[in-house]
């Protein structure tokens, strides 16, 4: 190794800044290097009064990361896996992703009372189609609003109000310790996650040989099969953040087992299905879900949702 300090790029969010510390810390604790925090500022930090789905962009959470790591400001990007586009910049690779931890979706209400059991008409805050549509699908008879901002913001409106209940990543809550105010983990029978759901990915240069090398510190082959195959099922469904496309992918004993899910924005139509295969498989079974999801009826649940949300996809990045 020719190097020995590298500057990380991260987001400034206290769950941002959480996470990259603890790879940090990995990185120095088993591989001696030291590591410089560089915080930027992404374009979906800057928007906090629209709704994600109506700003319209994939990559809104790392596109400036990225930048940074390709003009050589930054050895490394640390990222949410569920932020990152299922295609990536020509030149980068997602070099390593940590184990992940739990995926679920959890809901803290006022009342202590979990998605089931939630008074009638009761006020449910998310930013996420994926948790509204699924929200409304079991329960047609809540009121879903729009709720942006950091965990600590959200956590703060409903404490002032805002809400009766609100809808979070288990993962995040965890991580910062904030785990204690948690009403319920929704079942991912009742609630499938966003793709890459509690785990953290690694974004580095392709032809970096340093980093490539420090990477074998940070992999978890199971969390990697897991996150690969739900991304090729969104990016066979040609989906993002913005539309309600839910997956998990479980590996053991060298099985991988994927479920998916796509629905309405209302909820009332909704497809699930899941398919079962070697874990190196990961991007195949993907593929496999996606089409058997399209089959009963995912493009047209996916046509009517764009035209719903006035959402044109752009062109993804190129390949890399």
């Amino acid at each position: 190794m020719t190097k020995k300090k590298f500057i990380l790029g991260t987001r400034g969010s206290k769950l941002a800044l959480w996470q990259s510390e603890h790879v940090a810390s990995m990185l120095a604790g088993k591989a001696g290097v030291e590591i410089k925090l560089k915080i930027i500022k992404t374009h979906g930090d800057k928007i906090l009064d629209v709704a994600l789905a109506k700003i319209g962009d994939k990559g809104l959470f790392v596109k400036e990361i990225e930048t940074a790591l390709l003009e050589g400001e930054v050895d490394l990007a640390v990222h949410s896996s569920k932020d990152v586009p299922t295609q990536i910049p020509e030149g980068l690779t997602l070099g390593a992703f940590l184990k992940r931890v739990d995926p679920r979706d959890v809901i803290i209400s006022k009342s202590g009372k979990g998605l089931d059991d939630l008074p009638i008409g009761s006020i449910v805050g998310t930013s996420s189609l994926r948790r509204r549509a699924q929200i409304l699908n079991r329960r047609p008879d809540l009121k879903i609003e729009d709720v942006r901002g950091n965990l600590d913001t959200r956590l703060r409106k409903m404490d002032e109000g805002l809400f009766d209940a609100i809808i979070l990543a288990a993962a995040g809550l965890d991580r910062m310790g904030w785990a204690e105010g948690v009403t319920e983990r929704i079942p991912s029978d009742i609630m499938l996650s966003a793709v890459g759901q509690g785990a953290i990915a690694v974004e580095i240069r392709r032809d970096d040989a340093d980093m490539l090398e420090l990477m074998g510190y940070l992999e978890d082959v199971k969390t990697r099969a897991a996150v690969t195959a739900e991304r090729a099922l969104l990016r066979e469904l040609e989906g993002g953040c913005q539309i309600p496309i839910g997956a998990l992918g479980v590996v053991e004993d060298g099985k991988l087992r994927l479920d998916g899910m796509v629905a309405s924005l209302n909820g009332s139509k909704l497809v699930r299905d899941f398919t079962v295969g070697d874990s190196d498989d990961a991007d195949m079974l993907g593929v496999t879900l996606a089409n058997k999801l399209k089959n009963m009826g995912a493009d047209e649940i996916l046509a009517e949702v764009r035209s719903e949300v006035a959402y044109v996809p752009k062109p993804m990045h190129t390949n890399g």
